[in-house]
């Protein structure tokens, strides 16, 4: 049995390869249970065997790994770090063993994509779309937020790749961007507000009006902001901040407020007779937005099979629109 203090001595690799899978299982279900008899029982082995199974873990580690107390076990720094290592090693072996089962049975694994809405979720509508055409067995699932939420969850590895923009200039380090496509703006209200079908309204008559605003972390809202503090006005009648889209169309039909949107995504809504745009001229601000994977990561075979579907159809759109212009 190993003592109360590590040894002082390195771990080499011999050591640490000589943790077997069952070994994992049990730290994995000892972390969660913090008891050797509740371990035990879901193990199916004896309470005694339970506790030789932790001595022989902490004897190839040659470090104690639980404080044991009158009523349970309790992980101590190393142990708590050990129990770490030990569930991401069970995550990724199942993970492994899901994608292998379904490649087995003639699928193509699973891919999660985080996008924002605008003209991004229409290229990936198209994208998802042929993907599934493509490979019919893939699962795919879609999370929609703002960048500054996604990039989190990228870096957080919960979705495998990002449809959006930067929030800040330091991600360029931790991230790899590759442009798809840019995004006009429009002034946006219901159709009954007093400002629809008039003359081009100024930038001093729209900063009288109510607002409604993306939050302060989005690039949309810093485009906004740019647009207004750049010619020294501010808006003074009201904002409500929210990053929703359909809440943000709710109040648009129910108030007089207005709203900056990416075009193409109020464009059926226009159509359908929901909302109005204003005729306003903006300066062109808004920044491309992109593919964005983790440096250094080659993505998953569902991933790539994505990256390589809405790459082609970005490209394809930036050739019609050349042919259309004569570009």
């Amino acid at each position: 049995m190993s003592s109360d203090k590590p040894s002082g001595k390195p771990l080499v690799l011999a050591q640490v390869s000589r943790l077997r899978f069952r070994h994992l299982q049990f730290l994995d279900i000892l972390g969660m249970t913090r008891n050797l008899r509740l371990t035990a029982e879901q193990m199916h082995i004896t309470q005694p065997a339970a506790t030789k199974v932790l001595m022989d873990i902490e004897e190839m580690l040659e470090a104690r790994l639980f404080d044991r107390l009158p009523r349970g076990m309790r992980p101590n720094e190393l142990g708590l770090f050990t129990l770490s290592y030990a569930h991401a090693a069970l995550d990724g072996h199942r993970k492994f063993v899901d994608e292998f089962s379904t490649l087995k049975q003639g699928g193509h694994g699973h891919v999660t994509i985080g996008a924002i809405s605008g003209s991004a979720a229409h290229l990936l509508i198209a994208a998802v779309a042929e993907l599934q055409r493509l490979r019919p067995l893939l699962v795919v699932k879609v999370l929609e937020q703002s960048s500054d939420q996604l990039i989190v969850w990228l870096a957080e590895r919960k979705i495998d790749v990002m449809i959006g923009r930067f929030t800040d200039d330091a991600q360029r380090d931790q991230f790899q961007y590759e442009k798809l496509a840019g995004e006009g703006l429009q002034v946006t209200a219901g159709v009954h507000h007093p400002l629809r079908g008039s003359n081009a309204p100024g930038l001093l008559e729209l900063s009288r009006w109510p607002w409604i605003l993306y939050p302060t972390s989005t690039a949309l809202r810093k485009v906004s902001d740019d647009i207004f503090s750049s010619t020294g006005l501010s808006l003074t009648s009201g904002i409500v901040e929210t990053p929703s889209f359909l809440f943000a169309l709710e109040l648009m039909q129910s108030t007089h407020m207005l709203s900056l949107q990416p075009a193409a995504l109020v464009d059926k809504y226009v159509r359908r007779g929901l909302l109005t745009r204003i005729a306003a001229e903006l300066p062109d601000r808004m920044p491309d937005f992109g593919l964005i994977t983790l440096q250094g990561e080659p993505p998953g075979t569902g991933a790539q099979a994505f990256i390589d579907v809405i790459r082609t159809l970005a490209n394809q759109a930036v050739d019609t629109v050349h042919e259309a212009t004569g570009a």
